[in-house]
């Protein structure tokens, strides 16, 4: 198979760590082609959506993780299947990139995840359509709406909609003497729409990140565990990463989520779990593959790359 991966500048990624590069090493190792694409190289020129593609060779030095043969360019329905793994911010040009991905899907590309299914799920907005599993939940934009629900609550979470990596997340006390700034801040003045969580204390024990490969749950997490001090557990912002079984709530939280995710063409799917809560579902670059088999000896790339012989 080619297999070609949509992902950000290549000197920027994090061999040792990133989950697109242990996809392409097992990709490889299973004797297939593979290629990456840029998304700025995207283009649309008479209805057929092609990309410049570089063919690499990976090799399992973290310092010096491929070699870059010659560039081509290509029709994306050449490829055997092309997985956008592009990391947010989910801004216009991102859902510029999913318009030009469906166009490619309709000539005949397999493209994961669908890039209509990545367009209509915010990973922050998406949880409020399964909110049996979650904690209370406000979106809003009204500076009044928000301060009501902190009133109401006491100990919330703000986060903006098209982050990632925990930027952007503040922990806010009714009494906080920073709570109109960080408001403020969030909301710009009133013109962006934000989301407010009740506080979850577990998070002191990690915010646990599910994988789902093909509607197939994986039986490990990663839990994120904050650093003293903080109320964040993502791995960008200083978190602990530990695996560990899936708890019962875990479970029946992924297992219920995972059919109807596959469903819509969902392929690769991060649930992250505070204690007994979903809090977000990711489906743009969902990570924590590479410390999971580190830690546990779970092959998730490599399910990945059997799954996409199998689809």
């Amino acid at each position: 198979m080619k297999i070609a991966f949509i992902v950000d500048p290549l000197e920027g990624l994090k061999p040792y760590k990133d989950s697109s590069i242990a996809m392409m090493r097992a990709a490889q190792a299973r004797g297939h082609q593979v290629f990456a694409i840029l998304r700025k190289d995207l283009r649309l020129r008479d209805g057929v959506v092609s990309a410049r593609a570089v063919p690499l060779t990976l090799s399992a030095d973290n310092h010096d993780w491929y070699a870059a043969g010659a560039p081509g360019d290509f029709a994306l329905s050449a490829f055997d299947t092309v997985l956008m793994r592009q990391d947010p911010p989910f801004d216009f040009e991102y859902i510029t990139a999913t318009w030009l991905l469906e166009r490619a899907k309709a000539q005949g590309a397999k493209i994961w995840n669908d890039p209509r299914a990545v367009r209509d799920h915010s990973e922050k907005i998406a949880i409020t359509e399964f909110s049996q599993f979650t904690a209370p939940t406000l979106v809003a934009r009204a500076t009044e709406d928000i301060d009501a629900f902190i009133d109401e609550f006491g100990d919330v979470i703000l986060k903006p909609l098209d982050g990632m990596g925990g930027s952007g997340i503040f922990r806010v006390r009714r009494d906080d003497p920073n709570r109109n700034s960080i408001i403020e801040m969030l909301g710009q003045l009133g013109s962006q729409t934000v989301m407010a969580q009740r506080y979850i204390p577990a998070i002191s024990a990690g915010d646990k990140r599910i994988l789902i490969i093909g509607g197939e749950v994986m039986p490990y997490s990663l839990a994120r565990i904050p650093k003293a001090g903080e109320s964040r557990g993502n791995l960008a912002a200083g978190g602990r990463g530990v695996a560990q079984a899936l708890s019962p709530r875990d479970r029946e939280i992924a297992e219920t989520l995972a059919p109807i995710l596959w469903a819509r063409g969902l392929l690769i799917v991060g649930l992250d779990v505070i204690g007994d809560y979903l809090t977000e579902i990711n489906v743009t670059s969902p990570t924590c593959m590479v410390e999971i088999e580190a830690q546990t000896g779970c092959t998730v790339a490599t399910t990945v790359i059997k799954m996409l012989e199998q689809v």
